[in-house]
């Protein structure tokens, strides 16, 4: 039985405003795709990695792999024109290759900071129950918007919510069978629709596994990430390089505190990453950058 990630890298970037698809968009000099793969590189459990990559984009993938060390890439293939297409692609081309017991892990390649115990466990609750999708708590409190749109009596127990994301798991005979029924059906395929909100239309059960506040997608048009995209001061967050920075002060102070708390884990996990790609830099003898 193997493990194979499936990495969604097929979009344009559209809602954060820049020449480039987010994915290839450098932090620290290096491409978000790669701090992506490289979290499925370092896993134990993950055996080979499919990347759906958008179209033009292939080789400049694939060099980027190639120069830092991600010989897991066993497959780069074209998206689609939505999120549910290239899924079904990056399915669909393993057909032939995987058996039914082997395990795809769903993941969207904006999405770099996945924990190593985030993808064990979706890998261990999937190989138990046949997927598993990262899940957590919801905190906040959800009312039901009444008839006349400005008011409510009706709210939703928040201990019965789950924020879900990927990564995602499934036994390949079961996303293959119905990303195939849900294309013939034309089910679950359209808008916002994910592999997990398909898997719930076609009637399938599915199975929470652990989650994390890190693991968030860049989709934010708030900052210019060219060089070095974030880095923390002092407790304050700051956009280096970026014609938002005197402006971004003023968009913290409007943001709730549970926002500004999250971007700001983020920042220090950016930081984390540079930090120790230095120190890997000074291991190997290369001089640093700074």
């Amino acid at each position: 039985m193997s493990n194979i990630a499936v990495i969604i890298a097929g979009g344009v970037g559209s809602r954060m405003n820049f020449e480039i698809p987010k994915q290839f968009i450098n932090v620290n000099d290096k491409p978000i795709i790669i701090y992506t793969l490289a979290a499925f590189q370092k896993h134990p459990y993950v055996d080979a990695i499919e990347v759906v990559c958008l179209e033009g984009w292939h080789d400049t993938l694939k060099a980027y792999a190639k120069q830092y060390g991600i010989t897991k890439l066993k497959w780069v293939i074209s998206g689609g024109n939505s999120a549910q297409e290239s899924i079904r692609n990056g399915v669909f081309n393993l057909e032939g290759v995987c058996c039914p017991d082997d395990v795809l892990i769903i993941h969207d390649g904006i999405r770099p900071l996945v924990d190593e115990d985030v993808l064990s466990d979706v890998i261990v609750k999937c190989e138990l129950y046949g997927n598993a999708v990262t899940s957590m708590p919801y905190n906040e409190q959800i009312f039901i918007v009444g008839d006349d749109g400005i008011s409510t009596t009706k709210y939703i127990p928040r201990e019965t919510l789950r924020r879900v994301s990927t990564p995602q798991a499934y036994k390949f005979s079961l996303i293959d069978e119905k990303y195939h029924e849900a294309f013939d059906t034309q089910t679950g395929i359209y808008g916002s629709a994910y592999t997990n909100t398909m898997m719930a239309d076609l009637g399938v059960k599915l199975y929470f596994a652990a989650g994390s506040d890190r693991n968030i997608k860049l989709i934010c048009s708030t900052f210019n990430v060219n060089e070095r995209w974030l880095r923390d001061g002092e407790g304050e967050m700051f956009a280096a390089a970026s014609p938002y920075a005197k402006e971004l002060e003023h968009i913290l102070d409007s943001l709730a505190p549970a926002t500004q708390e999250y971007l700001l884990v983020v920042a220090r996990e950016l930081l984390t990453m540079q930090k120790k790609l230095m120190e890997e830099k000074a291991d190997d003898g290369e001089p640093s950058d700074e």
